[in-house]
């Protein structure tokens, strides 16, 4: 009975699951990756990314002020007081447990007073006041050093972003890298669809010897390794001088996107009825005409499909361009090699790094948003008749 027309089929719960389960799967880390961009060093050490809208605690060390400049003689005994927060110049925190040694940080509760030995103690409240009491001796040395366990509130940034995209600094500049990768992406995108539109015409509607050949041998370079073909053709462009460049880098992706450009469009093509062409050339109109009056209009969602491919390869291309655009003085560095840098001389910097890969696929995201619509029709062209 489940396969009785206009009846659901028993799978129709188990496909939505699935499709729900890969939504989230995708969507969960790129949330993530967000909510990080906006976090600081400590909240993200702190706490994960789910948690960011509560209250964290940290355990850090802090140190109190310069005792000769803030004690007080209290008969025998010499008192300094003060807010270590204040002290170290951060924001005040609410103290929840503290220690003097690192092998218990959290030793007394906020308002106890630790004794340190030989009439010597400390109190610490829970806003951070202390009050550190001792011989003249005792308090003559460095401030007492603390350590904390304070429940920080959340806190959100944009100076990651202003570190990422507006840094001084040419090497750590995001925005720098931003810029090199749509110089190399946009070229790369529309160069391969000019002119695999043109090869698809002409092997979908123009006869002439050999083009079964063609159609076999475009087909056949699909399946070409792209590491099989990355070191002859560097020789190549090193030979005849454009590699180690733009040119070179746009050369390399034109010719690695062009199978796919041309075998999706000319199936496309071959789709559309053939009576539009025909009438047109009764009417006497030339196959340039045709093609880009006619065949380009209607070939949109195909072209805008290949487009998306073409472009989110190109934007996340890290092979093809440590290969062909090498350059020590980062003026050509592009976003997915930055961001390599940053791993290695900021490895610990996870804010930084968060934010430079959520701005490495913003750009990609809205493209693809924004052209989704035709992907699916694009894909299907020429599947059916």
């Amino acid at each position: 009975m489940d396969n009785i027309a206009g009846s659901k089929s028993s799978l129709t719960w188990a496909v939505h699951i699935s499709v729900l389960a890969l939504v989230l799967l995708w969507l969960f880390p790129t949330v993530g990756l967000l909510v990080s961009s906006f976090r600081t060093a400590d909240q993200i050490s702190a706490s994960g990314w789910w948690a960011s809208m509560f209250p964290a605690e940290q355990t850090a060390q802090y140190r109190t002020g310069p005792p000769d400049e803030m004690r007080v003689p209290d008969g025998e005994f010499f008192v300094v007081s003060g807010n270590i927060f204040a002290d170290e110049g951060v924001e005040p925190r609410v103290v929840t447990s503290w220690g003097v040694s690192a092998r218990d940080v959290a030793a007394f509760g906020a308002g106890e007073t630790a004794d340190l030995g030989d009439g010597e103690t400390f109190t610490l409240e829970e806003d951070g006041a202390y009050v550190w009491r001792g011989t003249d001796e005792q308090v003559s040395r460095r401030g007492q050093r603390v350590f904390l366990t304070a429940a920080s509130p959340p806190e959100f940034t944009l100076e990651n972003y202003e570190q990422v995209l507006l840094s001084g600094d040419r090497t750590d500049s995001m925005a720098r890298a931003l810029f090199n990768t749509l110089t190399v992406t946009i070229p790369a995108t529309i160069i391969p669809i000019v002119v695999a539109a043109f090869a698809a015409y002409a092997l979908a509607w123009m006869e002439f010897p050999g083009r079964a050949l063609l159609i076999a041998m475009v087909v056949g370079l699909l399946v070409v390794p792209l590491q099989l073909a990355l070191i002859p053709l560097l020789r190549l462009h090193l030979g005849i001088g454009i590699g180690k460049g733009y040119l070179g880098v746009w050369l390399a992706h034109t010719a690695f996107g062009m199978p796919l450009a041309i075998y999706l469009l000319r199936n496309y093509m071959v789709g559309l009825p053939r009576d539009i062409i025909e009438n047109a050339k009764v009417d006497g109109a030339t196959d340039f005409q045709i093609f880009t009056k006619i065949i380009l209009p209607l070939s949109f969602p195909a072209l805008a499909s290949f487009a998306i491919f073409q472009f989110l390869w190109t934007w996340n291309d890290l092979l093809v361009a440590k290969v062909f655009l090498i350059d020590a003085t980062g003026d050509t560095t592009v976003m997915t090699n930055q961001i390599v840098e940053l791993l290695g001389t900021r490895g610990g910097n996870w804010e930084i790094l968060a934010t430079a890969a959520f701005v490495s696929i913003a750009v990609p995201l809205v493209v693809f948003f924004a052209m989704q619509r035709y992907l699916v029709r694009g894909l299907l062209a020429g599947s059916v008749k």
